[in-house]
């Protein structure tokens, strides 16, 4: 790009981004919510399990086996990885919106299909496929919704799509303990089997997906294609009637003419994989790649994953486990609403140095608990306060930085990309911490995690620049002339 060119654009940009008296909050708010509803699903989807876990392995005989839990906990993350590298292609060539109801078919698929799976072959292969659903949606969602919204409220409308997810982990984990009835304090194997829960209570927990799933299929032919593709499909008139009916006509028109500057500057209309890494893109990815490697290796989502195990630890009995888990699950909720109230107002950049930096403390913190064999309430306070400092930072805040960072005309193989590696980095979170927790203790796992979120805070100081406030475009412009 040249410096004229730049220049022009970050003008353009400046001026677009004053254009959106104008906006049509109503008609912004019911297409970004529609395609946050993918995030519900994910939410949903990737929280089931663990309530349903105590129920499904008896009753499929695999509770003495380590390896067939392990299979049955990680076929869905198998799935978001192809979902997520499946998502670039699919996007660039086909859109956002098909995608999204691809996945919101793969999502009804999966939750009628693990609700009636009769062996545990069938139970995996429905779980592969309500994991490529979340590949996906985990994509696609923020990625349309930031190239639908205004730069000036962008922020908060791309983390609606983390409230979303919010919403459907405290879903699951409510549904869950609705469902489940109570358990008998040693009960065996067999007679888990015999139970209600055992032959037809975590059936229900899966199946209660497939409502939500039908309404997120049927609502999305009702939202429209993102502007930005179709501009780059050549589709100029139906971009131009979206961005209309999103912020009035001035602001269409502006929106139209910066666009087009910054595609027809990439001489290209599609992407592939390979020039995401080429030299004038590679230190976008390399930042995007680190946020989202950051957003699972700080550890949260093993509060999640392995509630049982955490709070086990800590002295807790299934009863009181299940009702901390919603405990935290309502935390989330109300710290993300918090964060969807600031991410405009604070910026993204120093929320993420408040959350690495106050996470690193707090697991610092609950690993000198462990340490010292504390049990109890210290342990639950340290727990929440992670959970809400988590809710309010990394959380949303990687996912409206990853749907900015990256130019138009490579933005969908890279977020695929981004995608990829956060699912890829939260195989790894999940596989290891159970070994973690065997050779280092939770002691030591968590003050693993807290060197992490360390280093993540180095890191954010050192490689993020802010972006509240601009136009896609205009953090495009302004990050190619960083690299100049």
């Amino acid at each position: 790009m040249s410096v004229i060119a730049r220049e022009s654009l970050v003008s353009a940009a400046s001026n677009l981004t004053t254009a959106t008296d104008d906006v049509k909050l109503g008609y912004l708010w019911r297409v970004c919510l529609i395609a946050a509803m993918g995030g519900l699903l994910f939410g949903y989807d990737w929280v089931v399990i663990g309530g349903a876990k105590p129920f499904y392995e008896p009753f499929y005989g695999i509770s003495a086996s380590p390896f067939l839990q392990g299979l049955a906990m990680s076929t869905a993350l198998i799935g978001c990885l192809v979902g997520a590298v499946a998502s670039g292609a699919v996007s660039d060539r086909h859109g956002r919106q098909r995608p999204l109801i691809a996945s919101a078919i793969l999502f009804t698929v999966s939750a009628i299909g693990t609700a009636l799976a009769p062996d545990f072959v069938t139970f995996n292969i429905a779980r592969l496929i309500g994991g490529i659903g979340i590949g996906l949606a985990s994509s696609l969602s923020p990625m349309y919704i930031a190239e639908v919204s205004p730069a000036a409220m962008r922020g908060r409308f791309v983390s609606i799509n983390q409230l979303t997810v919010v919403l459907g982990i405290l879903l699951a984990q409510v549904i869950n303990w609705l469902i489940a009835e109570a358990t008998p304090a040693g009960a065996t194997p067999q007679e888990l089997v015999e139970s209600w829960n055992g032959q037809f209570g975590w059936r229900w927990m899966f199946g209660a997906e497939t409502p939500l799933a039908l309404a997120f299929l049927l609502l999305l032919f009702t939202a429209p294609e993102s502007p930005r593709w179709l501009l780059k499909a050549k589709r100029r008139e139906e971009a131009r009637l979206v961005l209309a009916r999103v912020g009035g006509d001035g602001y269409a028109n502006n929106a139209v003419v910066e666009i087009e500057s910054s595609l027809s500057d990439a001489h290209e209309t599609a992407a592939g994989f390979a020039e995401t890494f080429d030299a004038s893109t590679r230190p976008i990815m390399l930042l995007g790649i680190g946020l989202v490697v950051l957003q699972q290796w700080c550890g949260i989502n093993v509060i999640f994953n392995y509630a049982q195990e955490v709070f086990a630890a800590a002295g807790y009995d299934i009863s009181g486990i299940m009702q901390t888990i919603v405990l935290t699950g309502v935390v989330n909720l109300l710290f993300t609403l918090i964060a969807i109230a600031t991410v405009d107002r604070l910026g993204r950049r120093k929320l993420m140095l408040w959350g690495s930096g106050g996470l690193a403390l707090l697991y610092a913190l609950l690993g000198w608990t462990y340490y010292r064999e504390i049990t109890g309430a210290p342990v639950v306070v340290l727990v929440i306060a992670a959970v809400a400092c988590y809710a309010m930072t990394l959380a949303p805040v990687t996912w409206v930085v990853i749907a900015e960072i990256f130019p138009n005309h490579i933005r969908g193989a890279a977020m695929a990309v981004a995608v990829f590696s956060l699912w890829l980095a939260c195989t790894v979170l999940t596989f290891t911490f159970p070994y973690l927790n065997w050779s280092l203790g939770a002691h030591g796992t968590f003050w693993l995690y807290s060197a992490i979120c360390m280093s993540g805070l180095v890191f954010i100081q050192r490689r993020l620049p802010e972006t509240n406030g601009k136009s896609l475009e205009q953090i495009e412009a302004e990050m190619a002339a960083s690299r100049q």
